[in-house]
Formats: C-alpha cells, sequence, structure tokens
C-alpha cells in the first residue's frame, strides 16, 4: 500500500527531517509512528499525503508515486486515495453533522443520493446518527472526531492517515476513539498513525515505529 524508498527529507536550515528512510505498509495494516516533537512524524505524514515532498528518494501509495505528481494531481489523489482525520477535527461549525460528512463527495462529484445514503450509513456505523443534524460546536469531543473520521471515509479511500487523532480529547473520548480506529482496522482498513499516545498505538496498531532524528529506531510487531 505504501512504499518509502530512501527517503530523505530537508528544510531550508538544512537539517533533515527525515534521513534516508525506507518503510512499507501493507495493505489492511495499521502502523502506528511515534516518536518525540521533531523526530519527522508529521514530515512523514505529509509525504504520503502529497502536501509536501521529498528531496530525496521515492513515495509510493496504491501503485502512485506521489512525489512525481502535479499539484491538481495531488489534489485528485487526496480525494481518491487518502482520508485524513486531524487533532482538533477541523469541521465546519455552520454546517451541520451530515454536511460535513458529505463534504469529500461534493468535491467529488458524486450523485447527491448515493452521497447521503452512503453519509447516512456512515453516521449509523460510528453511532452518531441521531447528531445528522446538529452543529459540530454542539458535541463533545469524541463524537467531533467521530464525525471527522466518517467525513475522512466518505469517499471510501483504501488509506486513513491520523494526525494525533487522540491529542484533543478527554480520557473516555481518547478510548472511544482508539475503539473505533480498532473496529476499522480489523474491517480491513489500511490506517498510518502519527501519535504521542502509546495506548493508541497499543489499542489498534499491528506494527508501531519510532523516529528519532527523521530515522527509525525501533520497531515493534503485533
Amino acid at each position: 500500500m505504501i512504499e518509502i524508498r530512501a527517503v530523505t527529507k530537508s528544510y531550508d536550515d538544512g537539517r533533515p527531517a527525515l534521513s534516508d528512510l525506507t518503510l512499507t505498509v501493507e495493505q489492511g495494516e495499521a502502523l502506528a509512528v511515534l516518536g518525540a516533537s521533531g523526530s519527522g512524524k508529521s514530515t512523514l505524514l505529509n509525504l504520503v499525503a502529497g502536501l509536501d515532498r521529498p528531496t530525496d528518494g521515492t513515495v509510493t501509495v496504491a501503485g502512485t508515486r506521489v512525489d512525481d505528481l502535479s499539484e491538481t494531481a495531488l489534489a485528485r489523489y487526496r480525494r481518491a486515495r487518502v482520508g485524513m482525520v486531524f487533532q482538533f477535527f477541523n469541521l465546519l461549525d455552520d454546517l451541520t453533522v451530515i454536511d460535513n460528512v458529505l463534504l469529500p463527495a461534493q468535491l467529488s462529484r458524486v450523485p447527491r443520493r448515493e452521497a447521503r445514503d452512503r453519509a447516512e450509513e456512515l453516521l449509523g456505523k460510528l453511532g452518531i446518527f441521531r447528531h445528522a443534524k446538529v452543529f459540530p460546536g454542539r458535541l463533545s469531543g469524541g463524537e467531533r472526531q467521530r464525525v471527522a473520521v466518517a467525513r475522512a471515509l466518505m469517499n471510501r479511500p483504501p488509506l486513513l492517515l491520523a494526525d494525533e487523532p487522540t491529542g484533543a480529547l478527554d480520557t473516555a473520548s481518547a478510548a472511544d476513539v482508539r475503539d473505533l480506529l480498532t473496529t476499522l482496522n480489523a474491517e480491513g482498513q489500511t490506517m498510518l498513525l502519527v501519535t504521542h499516545d502509546t495506548a493508541l498505538a497499543d489499542a489498534c496498531a499491528t506494527r508501531t515505529i519510532e523516529l528519532a532524528d527523521g530515522r527509525i529506531t525501533r520497531m515493534v510487531s503485533r
């Protein structure tokens, strides 16, 4: 699913955020990436999402050379191949829950009835259908993250990327999101999780790596 080959990413100060990194993530795997701030976790996620490009090396996702795509092709790649979940949800507060979830389908010009059926299916599956017409500001943090996950899954992406998905949640909500991600992976969803939350990694990752100074320092399979 993901093939990262000899990737180095350097910024203007010359310091490599990633250094000659090689990594493979198989279809159906849930990989958790741990590490201190500045270790290269977010850079890795951004390269896979096509939000940044490597200085050297290649990034391939589901057979597509992401680092070789034009900006227009990258936008299409993100709509079709990648669902993204963020620490602070990134929901639009002036749209209802279901309208937030529908956004990726609208951008991909999915027929309205088909898109609505898919959104309702996801809201039901994730246990938040009763909130479909509610605005995000009225929801708990855990509920908002469930909405964000539903939005990320709207276009059935083969890859789910999550950037600190439990970082802004209280203990109970974080446990709910861990259970949700574990269930999704058990159903076959491939995931790449960047997190400081070792409980998240322990609960739902099939493999964990630790980064330090842009290099893999430890890898644990379950």
